[in-house]
């Protein structure tokens, strides 16, 4: 008998999911209350007998994306005491002190397509306790979720996200954890901006994750290849800072799988080859209140309110400290490259792309600021918070002059080693993540610098694939 026929697990077709996942993605853009949503969705899953288990993610503190599946009936008896070994996830808990606790946030409950993620399952995200139900301070997910709920209940204020994230397709599956220098990685495709053909591997690629991510409620703007070859990015729209981090996470995992069924990896490394152009995050980013956008002001300099600008002069004065923050690896100074429209110069632009903040044409509701520097594998969460706390908080001693923002203050750091000095030494940063995690944070960047020569060179470096954070290679971690 067909294993098909013994059997019964939920699938369920695109269009579906695409209703379910944006029902459910409006419930919390409504504010439901939480224990609305545990309730509404802990009654689904006892009703629904077709589903065998619940995926429950969380990110580390580099933004290393963990899942682990729970038997749907053991989740329905223990939702509120879900516990694992913190040891085991670098940059957390020590021996000593190992047990963690995962709270389920019901709110980013999504259902999957069971062509990439396997039938019969849903999705959460979880929030990180101590063992006294405390929140875990490395979790900036959950840090995030927490300045997002005060935005709110201070004044109804939003913090919207799009991002702009952009990825390499490389022949074979497990690219990188077999990289080599003397070879390098090898293109899928050779085709230009714009203008792959239809049927192209880089191509048929898009398209899978285009229809996953409609699936997944993503609602989605466009998606191309991109100016490097073999390069791809998918954009799709706006939404709160929490929701797009948790979406920029899927949108990577979803990458790495569709690619991998078909036999390829999907790679945000950002420069993965030199001599082309690397892959990064730009962030477009602006707050609202009562559906008005408080970055617009008809007449203003650019379009932008005063406000606007505040929050740009802070991230500009700010900018080397929370460098590392922004990019976080070996590889990511690659990309902070002059010859290719690297966004390394600290000042402000509507049309200069070399610039760490643009200005894109905007109207009353799309007037927004865009972040160029943030690489597509710094950690979304810590990311976010880092734009938005500086933004707001950071300090300022008084405001930009216009020529000041348009020369700009200066260069961001050209190697880790610069930028975890700066990170490390800055009072700003010890008070907006507290002093264990910036200490925890860049002892993790040092671990990797010293595996990986300290000379960038003209070669993509074998230790500085490897030794990424987000290629998984427990075996190779493990050594250390």
């Amino acid at each position: 008998m067909p294993a098909s026929e013994i059997k019964n697990f939920l699938e369920i077709p695109y269009d579906q999911l695409e209703e379910l996942n944006l029902e459910a993605k409006h419930k919390v853009a409504d504010h439901t209350p939480s224990d609305q949503l545990r309730e509404c969705y802990l009654r689904y899953l006892t009703d629904e007998k077709r589903l065998k288990a619940v995926t429950v993610c969380f990110s580390d503190l580099e933004g290393r994306f963990h899942m682990l599946d729970y038997d749907k009936r053991f989740l329905l008896r223990s939702s509120d005491n879900l516990t694992f070994d913190g040891s085991s996830i670098r940059g957390f808990s020590q021996v000593r002190e190992s047990d963690l606790r995962l709270e389920v946030d019901w709110g980013s409950f999504r259902w999957l397509p069971s062509d990439v993620f396997g039938p019969g399952k849903v999705l959460v995200f979880g929030l990180i306790q101590d063992r006294d139900a405390r929140h875990y301070p490395s979790d900036l997910r959950g840090r995030l979720k927490a300045l997002t709920d005060q935005f709110w209940a201070q004044d109804e204020m939003v913090a919207n996200l799009s991002v702009e994230c952009e990825g390499f397709l490389f022949e074979d599956v497990n690219a990188e954890q077999n990289y080599f220098v003397a070879s390098g990685f090898k293109l899928v495709s050779s085709g230009g901006y714009f203008s792959s053909l239809p049927k192209d591997s880089l191509k048929l690629f898009i398209d899978g994750l285009a229809e996953a991510q409609r699936a997944l409620g993503f609602e989605n703007e466009k998606d191309h290849p991109e100016v490097a070859p073999s390069q791809f990015e998918l954009n799709y729209r706006y939404c709160d800072a929490l929701l797009a981090a948790d979406q920029l996470q899927l949108y990577k995992l979803t990458a790495r799988q569709v690619a991998a069924n078909m036999g390829m990896t999907a790679s945000f490394l950002p420069k993965p080859i030199s001599g082309i152009n690397g892959s990064g995050m730009h962030c477009n980013l602006s707050l609202c209140r009562a559906g008005r956008n408080l970055f617009h002001q008809a007449g203003g300099e650019d379009g932008l309110s005063p406000q606007a600008w505040d929050f740009i002069d802070r991230l500009l004065s700010n900018a080397a400290d929370i460098c590392l923050i922004l990019n976080s690896s070996v590889n990511a100074y690659r990309r902070l490259d002059p010859d290719f429209e690297a966004p390394n110069q600290i000042k402000v632009s509507a049309v200069d792309r070399t610039a760490m903040v643009r200005i894109p044409l905007g109207n009353e509701q799309t007037a927004r600021i865009e972040m160029r520097t943030v690489a597509p594998d710094a950690n979304p969460y810590l990311a976010f918070y880092a734009l938005l706390r500086t933004g707001l908080e950071g300090p300022l001693e008084k405001p930009l002059s216009r020529e000041q923002r348009q020369v700009g203050l200066g260069l961001l750091p050209v190697n880790i080693y610069d930028a975890i000095e700066r990170f490390s030494g800055s009072r700003f940063v010890a008070q907006m993540l507290g002093s264990r995690t910036q200490e925890r944070f860049a002892e993790r960047k040092r671990a990797v610098a010293h595996r990986s020569p300290r000379e960038l060179g003209s070669f993509v470096k074998t230790s500085e694939v490897r030794f990424h954070h987000e290629v998984t290679n427990q075996f190779l971690w493990n050594q250390f």
